[in-house]
């Protein structure tokens, strides 16, 4: 199989689905022990660090911003991190409907256009397209979807590895 900028939207399409298998295991943890999914959503890892909720909405909003931006359109605005879980739900169903209709052709010739992407109020560097997708946007998405289980886990949610990779292989 090669291996294109169009490989990502299905690989982020997975990890939409892992989220939301991670989510369901921390509802399902919370019903059994008496947690609220609020409660659940401002877990942290540590004190310094984001709560369950910022994790889990900047995979939703990185697999939808970063496929847009590199097809060449405009990245769709973030969800609202304060939702509720019926909220990650429609919005992690909004994104996997924003992968699925994108095509090959979106990404077709894009690979080293150069993106400008402002990150913070001091950093606004510009890279190939194709290494905003593969390196920048895929580590992050990782590293989110990565915290979502370390945080689920700590707190004593049922989970391993597999549950990890649940929206598919």
């Amino acid at each position: 199989m090669a291996v294109t900028l169009y490989t990502f939207v299905e690989l982020y399409d997975r990890i939409l689905g892992s989220l939301s298998h991670l989510l369901d295991k921390g509802e399902a943890y919370g019903r059994e022990h008496g947690i609220s999914t609020d409660e659940m959503f401002d877990w942290r890892l540590i004190e310094d660090m984001h709560p369950l909720r910022f994790q889990a909405a900047v995979v939703v909003n990185f697999t939808r911003s970063w496929t847009a931006r590199v097809a060449g359109h405009d990245a769709p605005d973030a969800m609202d991190q304060t939702t509720d879980l019926a909220g990650f739900r429609a919005a992690i169903a909004d994104a996997k409907a924003h992968l699925a209709a994108l095509t090959p052709e979106h990404f077709a010739g894009r690979d080293d256009v150069p993106l400008t992407v402002r990150i913070t109020d001091t950093l606004e560097p510009t890279f190939p397209a194709g290494q905003w997708l593969s390196v920048f946007a895929s580590t992050n998405i990782y590293f989110h979807l990565s915290m979502v289980y370390a945080i689920l886990r700590m707190k004593g949610v049922p989970i391993g590895k597999i549950d990890l990779f649940a929206g598919r292989l």
